[in-house]
């Protein structure tokens, strides 16, 4: 009955040990995945702001090219104005397609 008794706390201390170790990769795991999705923030922050210095006419063409909701992920980032200077330099279509992704982007989003 001992030896049963000591396997069994063995196997308990083991366990507490496995669970402590998988808490810790959890932990470490977590701090990983906060410092990509920082990193990958700052990335796109950093292409706002270049979209929003080049030429509107310049900017324009790149974003003429862009799938509309990547388009629209930009553009809803930047500061009206510059904004508003790449969507009238795009094509009619570009922009309508680019301005539907905008609006529908809340459309489920609850009203006051």
């Amino acid at each position: 009955m001992l030896d049963r008794r000591e396997a069994l706390e063995l196997a308990d201390r083991k366990i507490d040990t496995k669970l402590a170790q998988l808490e810790a990769a959890e932990i470490s795991l977590r701090k990983t995945m906060v410092m990509a999705d920082t990193a990958a923030e700052s990335d796109v922050d950093r292409l706002v702001k270049v979209y929003e210095t080049m030429k509107p006419k310049q900017a324009a063409a790149l974003f003429e090219e862009m799938n509309p909701d990547f388009a629209a992920g930009f553009l809803s980032r930047m500061h009206p104005g510059p904004a508003a200077g790449i969507m009238a330099g795009l094509s009619p279509q570009a922009a309508h397609t680019i301005s539907v992704v905008l609006a529908g982007r809340n459309a489920g989003a609850p009203k006051k």
